[in-house]
């Protein structure tokens, strides 16, 4: 099978967004602190599961998240929920973010928190972002998401939500 290597570009965000959006530097902040507080900072993958071979947004939201103090790991596209487990269990991650444009959130994230079990990394937060229906949001909670962020969602709105789950998490 096909396999896209992705390149994420870095500073568009910071430069062009940042600046006017009023949680930017208070997100910075949260991200500062907690790399201070655990000696590294939150380590984020964004991984494309399934067929969804739509990766504009997948990259644009890791580059915004970089600029703010995130690590980054940008998944590869077409990954099956066991490839995106072992990924992010060999990169340490403390977070997947499953991006999902391709409507197969409801079948993907529970299989790979499954994965995630199976490799002893359940502790590993998984958050889903894209076309969420607002009808799949309860269900992707009760799945295991321990968030959704639907278009729209202001970036550093959710990067503080991220470093407050990790927070409570972490302790």
């Amino acid at each position: 099978r096909h396999q896209a290597v992705p390149a994420m570009p870095r500073g568009v965000y910071a430069s062009q967004i940042g600046n006017d959006e009023p949680n930017f530097a208070f997100a910075k902040e949260k991200v500062a602190q907690f790399t201070h507080k655990f000696g590294r900072p939150p380590k984020l993958m964004v991984a494309k599961i399934g067929q969804d071979g739509h990766d504009r947004g997948q990259k644009i939201v890791a580059s915004a998240y970089a600029d703010l103090g995130f690590e980054i790991v940008l998944g590869a596209l077409f990954q099956t929920p066991n490839e995106a487990a072992k990924t992010a269990v060999e990169e340490n991650v403390h977070v997947i973010g499953v991006s999902s444009l391709a409507a197969g959130h409801l079948t993907l994230v529970p299989q790979l928190r499954n994965e995630l079990a199976k490799l002893n990394r359940a502790d590993i937060v998984i958050v889903v972002g894209g076309v969420i229906p607002p009808d799949d949001v309860s269900t992707l909670k009760q799945m295991g998401a321990a968030a959704v962020y639907p278009p729209g969602t202001i970036i550093s709105t959710s990067a503080i939500d991220l470093i407050e789950v990790l927070n409570a998490r972490l302790g």
